[in-house]
């Protein structure tokens, strides 16, 4: 091989692998179908908004905790403060993030700390997927419908003859 042809070659190559790292737009849902699947991750609390609107001062920590549930983070040094994380991560989705904060003061709610959290129907509107069901089957039962599933009749079974009387009684006759 001449070495004219070698550095061609090796051009060719540079600039493909160069053009590979390359920031250009491109068309993601051509490429979203040749990505694996990746499963849906929630971890934390979902705090909505009518679960912080009972929240009231002066509550107790287990009433908290029966409102909003055990708190994500507690940290032995900061024990006025119960941190509640909720993170939902989607294949082809944008992250979603929320983070509520109670403070505590003697062991009653002085005050909240939460950004903006949505209503429990704007939440589920949010991470709710639709999956459209074509026209379903009429479910009904006729008695037309029935007859196809129906085996044939089978015919009478014919009287066969007596057998003879080759084989001894097994018990002795009771007279």
């Amino acid at each position: 091989m001449s070495q004219a042809l070698f550095l061609r070659l090796a051009a060719v190559a540079m600039t493909l692998v160069l053009s590979a790292c390359a920031n250009s737009t491109y068309d993601k849902s051509a490429v979203a179908w040749l990505s694996p699947y990746r499963f849906d991750r929630v971890q934390g609390n979902v705090v909505t908004r009518e679960q912080l609107d009972a929240l009231k001062p002066g509550m107790t920590r287990n009433q908290i905790r029966d409102l909003l549930g055990t708190p994500l983070l507690t940290s032995v040094f900061r024990t006025d403060r119960w941190d509640y994380a909720f993170t939902l991560v989607r294949q082809n989705a944008a992250p979603q993030s929320r983070h509520v904060t109670v403070f505590f003061n003697a062991d009653v709610m002085d005050h909240v700390d939460a950004g903006d959290v949505p209503t429990e129907d704007v939440f589920v509107a949010q991470i709710g997927t639709k999956v459209e069901v074509g026209k379903l089957p009429l479910m009904v039962a006729t008695p037309e419908s029935l007859q196809t599933f129906m085996p044939p009749p089978t015919p009478m079974p014919v009287a066969l003859p007596p057998l003879p009387d080759s084989y001894p009684p097994l018990e002795p006759a009771q007279q």
